[in-house]
């Protein structure tokens, strides 16, 4: 055996032919390696992964835990000149010769094909991939000491792959210097001097090295990273030691298992090691056919293995890859657990190939992996508390992935879940119990605080999850479980559980009270969400029954309608026993009754829950919070007419208000309102007044009870007099009646309050005693403001029971009637008074006492004084005057006792009083009352014209009337004028008396205005009639005018005003001004102009005012606005109406004209302008002199204001060549003032105006848009385009810049690209147009319309046409074009970029498809002969270009193909006549028998650019039939005539080799079960063979689109007919030739392939082949056997007894 050493030189020379003839493969070899190595991974570091991934697939020693281990150092022990040097350790087997062959080799791993056995290597190129960091790898191993060089061998010209003996730098001694002296090298070493521009690479991956690399490796149980320099300052790769052990103690599933498996890491010797345990779950499913890939054809299995972290994960500050392919990937799943399988992944290593259907069939598979370990899991740890199972939980892929394919399996993982019982549910005993997800409910966490306290209080909760749904596990019901009970679709249960639950646990009664406020609480939040159960219908509300006993009712009690029961809450808490107590007194009555004390206190001592839950009892339950007050009010109003429950709830008022639980405006209310029981026994709710009972009271001397009753007074009963005892209160039997007087208002006179009824008793006389009862009654009613009922007053006055005296004589005489004197003034007024009589109190027989009650008697009527004895007569009188008239006499005997009272120093006031108001003084007016008459004098006769005044009727009375002077002023009659001007308006006769006024009396008038406070009657009367005289007779006042001698004038310029007459009046009417101004007369300056602009505006509205009238007003509108202030409203009128005339005839407001002036003579020819007339013909030269008056009224008067005026009115003349260049500049200066007045916009009115062509340019009148102003500095000239002419208008048009702008002329040249392009098609000049494409092309020029989107295609200087860009292409390589298209290449060569017109008209680069098919189609209709390069271009153009999307165009458009005719040129024919000779022994028969050709058209000779393969490929895509898909075949239908012979089956080689052959094949890549491939080969060892001397035939048949068919005869040497199982060969011998025999192998192995296969012919081609390549070998076992291993095929055992079974001789 040869020496390592021997080996590699033999390599050397037998493979790289070093010291031999040159190999002409090495140069391809070697670029090949390159390309792979340089392009298999995107990132230096991807050998790190390789070498790991090489060490697993390595063979270790028994009794060895692999390990591997990189060392870094500076040290160049390999002399390269490397700046650091990488070194790797392994304690693998070693290499051996195999494995040197396979390393200088490209894709010949000694592991490829043996996924089986564990391997997890493929490429067969992992070792090279070192030639990324190092240019010459060094490997020291079993003997070997060879290096590679990533440059070609100068002997071999070869890199990569040619291996060379290393004897020194480095040795073995310099290794283990490195590694450490101490230690034994491990096996294998691997030496690799780094590249200097990959050491930082390196390092980094180094120090990045993940924890978890081994988790998945089967075989390396230790890893390390280490730097080793001799100054460990310059260490700076992190230092790494990673463990893997396994716990073996597995759980084993028909085809799954699980096991531990612990990582350690260990960073530095000082630090302690970080550890995670991983619960690993490996699980196997058979591949499916489906996903079968070629790279993985042998593997039968799929091993899928999760990884379970139960710590935080090792990371080490790097990411945490979520996929093994053994090793980790750079996929970060999101998951919380790690998936390996053996996935095929991408070039990179980076990702696994998601689109790879073997990735996909593994990907399908993880759900039930995880499924079946998550369940294992869960379900399987019995011996774990419950606590511990949301741990696992956690490992629920609750985050969706960035990947859309892991998302797919996260909702397949979900989907199969929730179908698992796997949710733990609260049981109420040890068993555990899981439940599918959407059988589980959650519970909300306060309520389950709730049942947590209830169960320590004892409540038993075994039913929990015995209401509709299963409850989650409470150590799993947490809010840091919500993503994961989301993702299972765990939702909480509803509302109606709780109330469910409530009821059917208890939780109401047999909780303490504070978990029962926790309850209420819970409630209250969530009562939008309880309000729709049942819970109204659960009993949950405590209350103290009837007999004391805490019960329960509903919610929905309280709503009840006939009977609803209100449960109250005490206010404050500590009242609650006294209410309990009365409320079992008063038995429950109003049906509401109090929650226990016990819950009151827990509400006391918990006020925050407290707010809330008795907001939701008053709101939703109908608690109600009383006081005792308010509880007072309850019962009272439910009280029944129970007599005893009546004087109960007295006595509970009573002893409440002892207790101070009521205070006195309380008590008082409510016994104000309370029920009473009369004293009839009967419970009275209405009352007015409350009498003390009739036993000891004063009242039943006076009145008797029936009066009370018919006033509703109620007379209390004697069960309020009689002692009880009621809540354990005692009270005694004066008590009540005592509480009662005072809030209850039960009295006794003098304090009761009468009835309003009469007393029968006064209407008669009364005792002595009771008469003083009666007064002592009515004193104490008044002296306590009380009214005394009219009726009971009335009684009182008018009954006969006071004893008066009437001259001596004694009576009984209504009070009403009596007189009570103390003075000697009774017997004067017998004196002189006439026959009245007056009855007096009597004194004597009443004695001192009376005198207390004066003021009683003075309220029931009783007279005392002087002024009463005259009212007393006055009303005799007036009595008479009301029966009849009094005469003449009567008056005179009154004015004379008045007089006689004046006479005796009496007061006649009250008499007068008592008398003035009647109606017996007789005037002129009727009877009236003296204080409504008149004593008539010379005074009144001016008032009289104008008033109907009442005076004494002195006719009737006489003279002597006028001598009671002082008595009738005295009664009122008014004596003498005085100024009594109110009188005057108070009798102001109807207003058609007032018109035509004499001046005396239109002043008396005024001066009755003046005087008096209102003057409204007044000016109503007179304001309606006319009653002022003016210059135009008599007038209504507001017509009417006090002209003032300096404005007056103003006023008759319009004969249009009625000024008052001055001469009539007097002068003294200017001093009545305010007065007529009420009136309405027009009396100031202000008023006066107010009503001249309504004239004004009157006669402007009717084009009225002429040129007098303006001339006139001008006049005086000088000389009063320096001394007057105008009314704004004369202000505006003159400023708006339309009063001024202009030249243009019509007349315009002040602010709407303007004064001619010579600013204005240039802009007039283009403009329409008011100007006001100032010809001769209208106002003439004088207007020019008021321009101040005019310019103050609002006329425009300078140029500079007028600009707008020039804006609105602009008219160009219809021919634009009237506009001079003055009339232009004059316009642009008004622009230039319009802008200056902060107009940023001109506006659009005036911009649409100036929008027409009246601007002159070289290209003749334009509008501004169309314009441009002029600049040289661009390389233009002016006819370029459409520049302004400035020759036309001076140099001075370009001082207008900002004017021309405003009016939208392009005044920036670098802007008017768009009107530079739109004018190119006026030009013809190609040095013009060359010019002007520069300028566009700097500029970023882009066409807006079809009319600018042309190009010049020039026909010499200064001839050409515009075409359309579209009919254009910049270039045409293959010269198709020329004819169809514009090429531009050949019109502009270098002048103009190319790429201008791309960009610019989007010009294609080349012809489009579309150009292609179109000149193909021109091709097809002319039936010319296409050159073999016309040809060539085309086809070659739909390669480069070929896709989906060209292959279905060509298929639309392409009617006709080219097939080959010959050398003299290429014919296009029908494509449904064209086919592509895929059967070439077929193709060659059609050849020879077709009258033209029948087959596509090639490249000849064949092009690189156009290969053989991809055009037919093309022309397939796009329909061409193949040939062989097109024939129909037509075996010899009969073996007549031909000469038979049976032979046996081996002598045309139906053997053993060929059935093992079969079997091998359609056990590998068909999968065929053992069955099924046992039956397809039995049907060949069943036939009969038969030799015949001459071959069968076959017709083939080719149908034209024309009907033509095409038949050929082809010779068949062998047959099988599976019907009859008969195979028909034809004889060979020995001596026939090599083609003879080839045919004949072929014809054989594809008609076997065919019968064998007859139902899956995608495989026959590559059965035929193989069974052709064993023919040849004559079917030898050996061959057959190393044929099959070659395919990667084997015959099973199962098959090698059926071969023996067929083949027993053998």
């Amino acid at each position: 055996m040869a020496t390592p050493r021997e080996h590699v030189e033999r390599i050397r020379k037998t493979k790289f032919s070093i010291g031999g003839e040159p190999n002409p493969l090495t140069e391809d070899l070697h670029q090949a390696v390159k390309n792979l190595s340089a392009e298999l991974y995107t990132k230096d570091v991807h050998f790190f992964m390789e070498l790991i991934q090489n060490a697993e697939d390595n063979e270790y020693p028994e009794g060895v835990d692999p390990s591997l281990e990189f060392v870094i150092t500076c040290r160049d022990i390999t002399a390269t000149g490397a700046p650091a040097t990488l070194l790797l350790f392994n304690n693998e087997k070693g290499f051996s010769p195999q494995n040197i062959d396979s390393i200088c080799s490209v894709g010949r791993s000694t592991k490829k094909g043996n996924r089986k056995r564990g391997y997890i290597g493929e490429k067969g190129i992992g070792f090279k991939s070192v030639f990324v960091i190092t240019a010459q790898p060094y490997i020291f191993s079993n003997g070997y000491q060879i290096r590679f060089n990533e440059g070609p061998c100068p002997y071999s010209n070869l890199g990569y792959i040619v291996p060379e003996w290393v004897d020194e730098n480095p040795t073995l001694s310099d290794i283990k210097e490195i590694y450490g002296s101490s230690f034994s090298l491990p096996t294998t070493t691997l030496v690799l001097p780094l590249k200097p521009d990959k050491i930082n690479a390196v390092k980094k991956q180094l120090s990045c090295v993940h924890p978890e690399v081994l988790l998945f490796l089967s075989k390396i149980k230790r890893l390390s990273v280490r730097e080793e320099n001799e100054d460990p300052r310059l260490n700076t790769v992190n230092a790494i030691a990673i463990t893997s052990e396994t716990n073996f103690v597995t759980r084993k599933n028909i085809d799954a298992e699980s096991y531990t498996l612990r990582l350690s890491v260990g960073v530095n010797a000082d630090e302690s090691e970080e550890e995670c345990s991983y619960y690993m779950w490996k699980q196997k499913f058979p591949v499916r056919r489906e996903n079968k890939v070629e790279r993985r054809m042998e593997v039968e299995q799929w091993v899928i293995t999760l990884a379970f972290p139960n710590q935080e994960r090792l990371h080490r500050g790097t990411t945490l890859p979520g996929i093994y392919a053994f090793l980790p990937t750079e996929m970060v799943t999101n998951f919380p657990f790690i998936i390996q399988a053996d996935f095929v992944l991408s070039s990179s290593r980076e990702t696994i190939l998601l689109d790879n259907k073997w990735n996909q069939g593994i990907l399908q598979c993880v759900p039930s992996a995880f499924v079946n370990a998550f369940t294992s899991l869960v379900k399987l740890t019995e011996d774990a508390p419950m606590f511990n199972l949301p741990r696992m939980f956690g490992f629920l892929p609750v985050n969706s992935s960035s990947y859309a394919e892991l998302n797919a399996v996260r909702e397949s993982i979900r989907a199969k879940l929730v179908a698992e019982d796997i949710v733990p549910s609260e049981s109420g005993m040890s068993q555990r119990l899981f439940h599918k997800p959407h059988e589980v409910g959650r519970i909300k966490p306060v309520f389950w605080d709730i049942l947590k306290k209830a169960r320590k209080e004892g409540v038993s909760l075994y039913n929990l999850s015995s209401h509709g749904t299963y409850i989650l596990h409470s150590s799993f019901d947490k809010a840091e479980y919500d993503q994961i009970l989301n993702f299972l679709g765990v939702s909480h249960v509803n509302y109606e559980w709780y109330a469910k639950c409530i009821q059917g646990s208890n939780l109401v009664l047999w909780v303490s009270d504070e978990v029962y406020i926790d309850l209420l609480l819970f409630i209250a939040k969530n009562w939008p969400d309880f309000c729709s159960t049942n819970i109204k219908n659960i009993p949950l509300l405590k209350y103290v029954s009837l007999v004391g006993n805490v019960s329960l009712c509903s919610i929905s009690q309280s709503f009840n309608r006939n009977d609803p029961m209100v449960v109250c809450l005490s206010s404050p808490y500590n009242w609650v026993s006294w209410m309990i107590d009365w409320n079992k007194e008063f038995r429950c009555e109003a049906n509401h009754y109090f929650m226990p004390q016990s819950t009151h206190l827990v509400f006391e001592l918990y006020p925050e829950k407290s707010v809330t839950i008795l907001q939701w009892l008053r709101e939703q339950a109908k608690v109600v919070s009383l006081d005792v007050y308010n509880y007072a009010r309850v019962v009272s109003n439910n009280l029944s007419s129970d007599r005893r429950l009546v004087v109960t709830y007295a006595h509970f008022l009573y002893h409440s208000f002892l207790k101070q639980y009521l205070s006195t405006d309380q008590v008082a209310a409510l016994c104000g309102v309370m029920p009473l029981v009369d004293d009839f026994g009967v419970v009275r709710t209405r009352r007015t007044r409350v009498l003390v009972p009739a036993t000891g009271s004063k009242w039943a001397n006076l009145v008797s009870p029936n009066l009370w009753r018919q006033e509703d007074y109620v007379v209390l009963g004697e069960d309020y007099l009689r002692p009880s005892n009621f809540a354990g209160q005692i009270t005694s039997s004066q008590e009540l009646i005592t509480f009662l007087k005072s809030y209850a208002s039960a009295s006794d006179i003098p304090q009761i309050s009468p009835p309003n009824s009469a007393i029968p008793a006064v209407s008669g006389p009364l005792t002595k005693e009771n008469t003083f009862l009666l007064l002592d009654w009515v004193q104490n009613l008044r002296l306590t403001g009380s009214d005394l009922p009219d009726k009971f007053l009335t009684s009182l006055m008018n009954g006969s029971w006071l004893k008066s005296s009437i001259n001596g004589c004694s009576s009984y005489r209504p009070p009403s009637q009596s007189f009570f004197y103390s003075s000697s003034w009774g017997s004067i007024l017998q004196k002189g008074s006439v026959l009245v009589d007056i009855p007096l109190v009597d004194q004597i027989f009443y004695g001192d006492r009376i005198n207390r009650y004066k003021e009683a008697l003075r309220t029931l009527g009783v007279m005392f004084e002087f002024g009463d004895a005259c009212q007393f007569i006055g009303k005799h009188f007036m009595s008479l005057a009301a029966s009849s008239t009094l005469s003449k006499d009567n008056v005179l005997s009154i004015l004379n006792f008045i007089r006689f009272l004046r006479e005796k120093l009496l007061s006649p006031q009250e008499f007068i009083s008592s008398i003035k108001t009647g109606r017996w003084l007789r005037t002129c007016g009727g009877d009236r009352s003296p204080d409504g008459a008149v004593l008539f004098d010379q005074q009144w006769k001016t008032a009289s014209l104008i008033s109907d005044i009442p005076f004494i009727d002195d006719d009737y009375y006489g003279q002597e009337i006028f001598s009671f002077k002082t008595e009738l002023q005295l009664l009122g009659v008014v004596v003498g004028f005085n100024g009594n001007y109110q009188l005057v308006v108070d009798y102001l006769k109807p207003s058609s008396y007032l018109t035509y006024l004499n001046a005396e009396a239109f002043l008396l008038i005024l001066r009755c205005m003046r005087h008096l406070r209102s003057s409204d009657k007044l000016i109503a009367a007179l304001s309606i009639v006319k009653c002022l005289k003016t210059n135009q007779g008599y007038r209504y006042p507001y017509e009417c005018f006090l002209s003032d001698p300096e404005w007056g004038g103003l006023l008759l310029i319009f004969n249009s005003f009625s000024i008052i007459d001055r001469d009539y009046y007097g002068s003294g009417i200017f001093s009545y001004t305010d007065e007529l101004k009420k009136l309405g007369a027009m009396v100031d300056f202000e008023a006066a102009m107010k009503a001249f602009a309504l004239i004004f505006r009157q006669k402007a509205s009717s084009n009225s005012i002429g040129k007098e009238h303006t001339m006139t007003f001008l006049s005086f509108y000088r000389k009063l606005k320096e001394t007057h202030t105008f009314h704004p409203e004369l202000t505006n009128c003159i400023c708006e109406v339309r009063w001024l005339r202009t030249r243009l005839g019509d007349f315009r407001s002040p602010k709407d004209c303007v004064l001619f002036g010579p600013q204005w003579k240039s802009i007039y020819p283009i403009t329409v302008i008011p100007f006001i007339d100032g010809s001769d013909k209208y106002y003439g030269k004088d207007i020019y002199g008021y321009k101040d008056e005019l310019k103050s009224m609002g006329v425009v008067v300078e140029f500079e204001s007028g600009v707008q005026f020039v804006a609105d009115g602009l008219c160009f003349p219809q021919d634009p060549c009237r506009i001079t260049p003055a009339n232009a500049l004059s316009l642009l200066k008004c622009v230039g003032i319009l802008l200056e007045e902060g107009n940023d916009c001109l506006p659009e009115g005036f911009l649409k105006k100036v929008s027409t062509k009246w601007l002159k340019t070289i290209s003749g009148y334009l509008s501004p848009d169309e314009c441009l102003l002029f600049d040289n500095s661009y390389g233009l000239e002016q006819a370029d385009g459409p520049f302004i002419d400035e020759e036309f208008y001076g140099p001075d048009i370009r001082s207008y810049k900002k004017e021309l702008n405003a009016i939208r002329v392009i005044v920036d040249v670098k802007k008017g690209c768009k009107l530079i392009g739109s004018h190119l098609s006026f030009h013809s000049e190609f040095s013009t147009i060359i010019r002007i494409y520069n300028f566009l092309s700097m500029r970023g020029w882009k066409p807006d319309s079809e009319a600018t989107r042309k190009i010049w295609i020039p026909d010499g200087s200064s001839d050409g046409n515009w075409v359309d860009p579209d009919d254009c292409v910049l270039h045409d390589k293959d010269d198709l074009f020329g004819s169809q298209l514009y090429v531009l290449d050949k019109y502009y060569e270098n002048e103009v970029p190319l790429r201008f017109f791309s960009s610019v008209f989007e010009v294609r680069s080349n012809p489009s498809l579309d150009d292609y098919c179109k000149i193909w189609n021109i091709w097809e209709t002319s039936g010319a002969k296409l050159s073999n390069d016309e040809c060539c271009a085309f086809w070659g153009y739909v390669k480069r270009h070929q896709s989906s999307k060209t292959e279905k165009m060509l298929a639309e458009r392409l009617v006709k193909l080219p097939v080959d005719s010959g050398s003299d040129g290429v014919l296009l024919f029908n494509k449904h006549d064209v086919f592509i000779g895929d059967d070439l022994q077929l193709k060659d028969h059609f050849v020879l028998h077709s009258p033209h050709p029948l087959f596509v058209w090639y490249p000849q000779p064949s092009l690189p650019s156009l290969p053989r393969t991809k055009l037919t490929e093309l022309y397939r895509n796009i329909g061409v039939c193949t040939l062989s898909g097109s024939v129909q075949k037509e075996e010899s239908s009969s073996t007549c005539g031909l000469e038979l012979k049976q032979v046996n089956p081996s002598d045309v080689l139906i053997v053993r080799g060929l059935i093992r052959l079969l079997l091998g094949f359609l056990a590998g890549p068909l999968t065929m079960e053992t069955g099924e491939r046992h039956k397809a080969v039995q049907c060949l060892l069943d036939v009969t063979v038969f030799e015949t001397s001459e071959p069968a035939t076959l017709s083939y048949s080719l149908s034209l689109s024309s009907g033509k068919i095409l038949n050929v005869r082809v010779s068949q040497m062998i047959r099988w007919d599976r019907e009859s199982s008969k195979l028909y060969t034809v004889k060979i011998d020995g001596t026939a030739n090599q083609k003879a025999l080839l045919e004949y192998a072929s014809s054989f192995s594809e008609e076997i392939a065919k019968g064998v296969l007859w139902e899956k012919e995608d495989h026959i081609n590559s059965l035929s082949e193989l069974i052709k390549l064993a023919f040849l070998l004559k079917f030898d076992e050996e061959a057959v056997g190393f044929l099959l291993k070659s395919k990667n095929l084997q015959v099973f055992v199962e098959d090698e007894e059926f071969l023996s079974a067929a083949f027993p001789s053998e």
